[in-house]
């Protein structure tokens, strides 16, 4: 995360997992998970 979009977080507000389920290239079970949330960056404060 950090590489694409640089220090932040991602929020749990408003967060979406899914998980699918896909076969392997040999036939086996494999599963997918997705994170979806919104990207909150990181804001440097500064003492008055």
């Amino acid at each position: 995360m950090n590489e694409i979009f640089g220090d932040g977080i991602m929020s749990a507000i408003d967060f979406k997992l899914t998980v699918h389920k896909t076969e392997g290239d040999k036939g086996e079970d494999r599963m997918v998970v997705t994170m979806n949330g919104k990207f909150l960056p990181h804001i440097e404060q500064k003492n008055s």
